[in-house]
């Protein structure tokens, strides 16, 4: 569950049920009476939380993968990422996730970015990391992924976005703060 901050209100659930639970996600059902005093039916896409990895090579450029995504009907250019399983680190999951889509291991990671990428009806939670000093190593996806791997400069990723080549949302996120609040500062140390 997403963390509340203390001293707001919050939604009461007179009503929750259970409307699907799958592998991947779960929807429920809520009735609730929100802090304005509506009383309203939220349907809610239940998930335990995601990681985005943003690794930059030693040179500065930055590695995507390119995948099929059946939602999208289309390939499509992405920073690493996936699920947080059941019981593991946001850190443990962004390695794991790392290694089996690229082959590449880090030293270190750190999260840079904490967001709700659909808070409207999707409770998942996504953490995007910077991946640090990284090694190259062989690439060990599951069963079900085809993926390409390939290293870009900045520029070109900034291009990508302009023209609507990249069209991930979690990867121009997590690109876009990077370029503006991270890779500047990086460049004067």
């Amino acid at each position: 569950m997403p963390s509340r901050k203390v001293g707001r209100p919050v939604a009461k659930i007179l009503r929750s049920k259970i409307i699907y639970k799958g592998p991947v996600f779960g929807v429920r059902r809520d009735e609730v009476l929100e802090p304005g005093g509506v009383r309203a039916i939220r349907e809610v896409i239940t998930h335990p939380g995601s990681v985005v990895v943003l690794p930059v090579l030693p040179d500065g450029r930055i590695l995507l993968i390119r995948q099929y995504r059946h939602a999208t009907r289309q390939y499509l250019w992405e920073l690493v990422a996936g699920r947080i399983d059941h019981g593991e680190s946001i850190k443990h999951a962004a390695a794991r996730e790392l290694m089996e889509e690229t082959g590449y291991r880090a030293k270190r990671f750190r999260v840079f970015l904490d967001m709700f990428p659909t808070p409207g009806f999707l409770e998942e939670r996504m953490y995007v990391l910077f991946a640090e000093e990284l090694k190259a190593g062989e690439a060990q996806p599951e069963e079900d992924e085809r993926i390409t791997a390939k290293a870009f400069e900045p520029t070109a990723l900034e291009h990508m976005i302009q023209k609507n080549v990249l069209r991930d949302a979690k990867s121009i996120a997590g690109l876009l703060y990077y370029f503006r609040f991270l890779a500047g500062r990086k460049r004067k140390n």
